[in-house]
């Protein structure tokens, strides 16, 4: 008989699920000139999931990068670094991108850029965060809470195929996947993109995404409390166990995403998709077990 894959849900069970494998993915880290992303690419390298390729000043690599004996490439400057570990990644050198201590604009220029960038033609950038909240039982993910502005249907579209990929990482073997709005009912006047979303379903329902079970529009709380939903009388195939969320916008995600960091203390992990290669975006005041946990998660789903 196969052997039973068995869901992922916490990161400290990413962690060995990474050291199961053996993956150990190669990480331009852009700009490491922090002691936060020093450490965390540090933790990472020490657990073997990552080998570092620190693209940095010359005083970096002098100290911390001679120190741990990593790999090191000069820049003089922010955007430098940024060109150099886009190169790392279009050379097949690299695979994984970490944002260091610079400003997300500069890296995503380099990104984005239709000569050398690392995004294909005609591809969605999306960002996706996975979290640990200390009242609920399982990892959760979710979409979009730094990229894209409003999404459009096929925006849309292409961030429920990711989120599905990744809860397909995570041993996820039918994730329930809800459609975030602030009630459950479609209401095309003042809110059309729930309109687009009786067409998501319709394609989970074809396997279009993989094994998965897609409803919407859903609220936050019946998408995640079975109580909640038995209380409203909804019928659905979420059953208020929802693996993952899609917000309607990123005003919506990325309040969200504050919201359970500042108040819940919930551990975070996020990635950006479409690009060639995962890049870990973390925010500057991001912590380091944030960081750290954003480059188990860019291992596990790095091709």
């Amino acid at each position: 008989m196969p052997e039973e894959r068995k869901t992922i849900k916490d990161f400290k069970q990413l962690i060995s699920l990474l050291k199961e494998r053996n993956i150990c993915k190669r990480t331009v880290v852009v700009w490491p000139e922090d002691s936060h992303t020093q450490e965390s690419v540090s933790q990472a390298a020490h657990e073997g999931f990552i080998e570092p390729i620190l693209v940095c000043s010359e005083d970096t690599e002098k100290g911390y990068v001679r120190q741990h004996g990593f790999q090191a490439i000069i820049a003089h400057e922010p955007a430098e670094a940024a060109r150099k570990a886009v190169e790392l990644v279009r050379e097949q050198k690299a695979d994984i991108v970490m944002k260091g201590f610079l400003n997300t604009d500069v890296l995503l220029r380099a990104i984005l850029d239709k000569e050398i960038g690392i995004l294909p033609k005609d591809t969605v950038l999306t960002h996706i965060t996975a979290a640990k909240l200390p009242e609920y039982h399982k990892l959760l993910f979710f979409t979009d809470a730094a990229v894209i502005p409003t999404p459009t249907d096929k925006q849309r579209r292409e961030q429920v195929r990711y989120i599905v990929d990744f809860c397909h990482a995570f041993q996820i073997e039918c994730p329930k996947v809800a459609l975030i709005h602030c009630s459950e009912k479609v209401d095309e006047r003042h809110f059309p993109y729930t309109a687009s979303y009786a067409m998501l379903k319709e394609e989970g329902e074809t396997g279009a995404f993989g094994p998965c079970r897609i409803d919407g529009p859903l609220d936050l709380k019946t998408s995640c409390s079975a109580e909640a939903m038995k209380i409203k009388q909804i019928d659905s195939p979420i059953e208020g166990e929802a693996d993952a969320l899609v917000f309607p916008d990123i005003e919506a995600g990325n309040l969200f995403y504050k919201t359970i960091t500042l108040f819940c203390h919930a551990e975070t992990a996020a990635v950006l998709q479409g690009t060639i290669a995962p890049v870990v975006l973390p925010s500057r005041g991001d912590t380091i077990e944030s960081k750290f946990y954003s480059l188990a998660l860019a291992s596990l789903i790095s091709r």
